[in-house]
């Protein structure tokens, strides 16, 4: 199978890339890299580098590619970057998003989506959340994602071809990028491994639904040619001061964190509803919490220390 992976340099997407290219795929990795990072590409996969936004350019690179599958992950994805350029946020995550799915779906190619299931439902959304809940977002991250997951279902419908949305609980694992402000795990064990003080916003009580990025690898793929929207998560609620003390665990530090009132657009709750998705695609996340985060910090540390060699 061919198969183009838009946002193929980020942290999930270099994830995917690597298992479609493991399972004997030939892969095109469409990505601007103004947030992934191209030694990240499998050698096997072939880099685009372009901007999603720009029509021309992303109809030639997908043409060419002749894709059976194409999963779109390319996308603004900070909630405070969006807060304070809700324009540019509105141009990656809608209008790129039409331009992907206007072109799969004029190509007969079906569309694997990747939404958020945090910033989607609200504050006021019941817990866990399931599907069907109508979403009330708190920023406009999270209104440009469901703008595009109705772009991506009317397209899915006017032209019959099976696109999925799949909406991420708080992903973490190897390769998250502990300078934005998404990458919770990333950032706090970052903290941990320089010996520095972190600051959990709203105090540590947030709560996320926190799911390891190789768990949704697996559910991209089997959502490959399948309808509908599914919540990808562990429907399990945990806060940010637990995910702290899990890494403090493994790190062997005593730092103690500095307390912070939450920043504009962040949820105070979340939790998944992840039955719709166990029924339909026959997918649950497998990976715990606490050992996720072991694995995660072990395969972060090695990351930070190859970096710090290679800058000296």
């Amino acid at each position: 199978m061919q198969a183009v992976v838009t946002g193929g340099a980020g942290f999930i997407g270099s994830h995917l890339v690597d298992a479609l290219v493991g399972d004997g795929h030939r892969v095109t990795v469409i990505d601007d890299l103004s947030s992934g990072e191209g030694r990240r590409i499998h050698r096997e996969a072939q880099l685009c580098e372009l901007d999603i936004v720009d029509r021309a350019r992303l109809e030639d690179a997908i043409e060419r590619a002749a894709p059976e599958a194409i999963y779109h992950l390319a996308a603004q994805a900070s909630v405070t970057a969006s807060v304070k350029d809700p324009a540019r946020d509105c141009a990656v995550n809608v209008q790129g998003t039409l331009n992907v799915v206007d072109v799969a779906s004029r190509l007969g190619v079906p569309v694997v989506f990747t939404s958020t299931g945090g910033a989607l439902y609200g504050d006021d959304a019941p817990l866990p959340t399931a599907e069907d809940f109508i979403p009330a977002p708190l920023s406009p991250y999270g209104a440009s994602k469901w703008a595009a997951e109705s772009y991506v279902g009317t397209w899915a419908r006017a032209s019959g071809v099976p696109h999925a949305i799949c909406r991420l609980g708080n992903v973490y694992g190897p390769r998250q990028n502990p300078h934005g402000e998404a990458g919770v795990v990333a950032i706090l064990s970052l903290h941990l491994h320089a010996g520095t003080t972190p600051t959990l916003y709203g105090h540590g009580t947030p709560t996320r639904d926190y799911i390891h990025v190789d768990d949704v690898v697996r559910a991209l793929l089997v959502a490959h040619g399948r309808a509908g929207t599914f919540n990808i998560a562990t429907g399990v609620e945990s806060d940010v001061s637990i995910v702290w003390e899990h890494l403090r665990e493994v790190a062997d530090s005593q730092i103690e964190p500095q307390l912070a009132d939450l920043r504009a657009g962040e949820l105070e709750r979340s939790r998944l509803d992840v039955s719709h998705a166990a029924r339909e695609l026959g997918w649950t996340a497998q990976v715990p919490l606490r050992e996720g985060l072991r694995q995660t910090y072990r395969a972060l540390v090695a990351e930070f220390e190859r970096a710090a060699s290679a800058a000296r």
